[in-house]
């Protein structure tokens, strides 16, 4: 895959939502929600502060937890991704 993200722009895979409820109820797709958990698949150089570079304080690899509505959808070769700034990540998931 040939894309790297711009400035502080992160490349994300969403992780998958549940298929169905806690009490086995199987969900339409319609009715899944957005995913708010991701992983981490580029990263942009950084944000210039003062002249100075400054990288992102997320590497590729890491699962993420970012704001429900904020990300860009995009495909690449077919598979759906997610465009998020690093301001829309709440939270990198340890």
């Amino acid at each position: 895959m040939n894309v790297k993200p711009l400035g502080q722009r992160v490349l994300v895979k969403p992780l998958s939502t549940e298929e169905k409820t806690k009490s086995g109820i199987y969900l339409p797709e319609s009715a899944k929600e957005k995913p708010e958990e991701g992983e981490v698949i580029a990263v942009g150089e950084g944000k210039y502060i003062e002249g100075k570079l400054v990288p992102l304080s997320v590497k590729k690899g890491d699962k993420i937890l970012f704001s429900k509505y904020s990300p860009d959808e995009i495909k690449v070769e077919g598979k759906e991704l997610l465009m998020v700034k690093e301001e829309d990540i709440l939270a990198v998931i340890e």
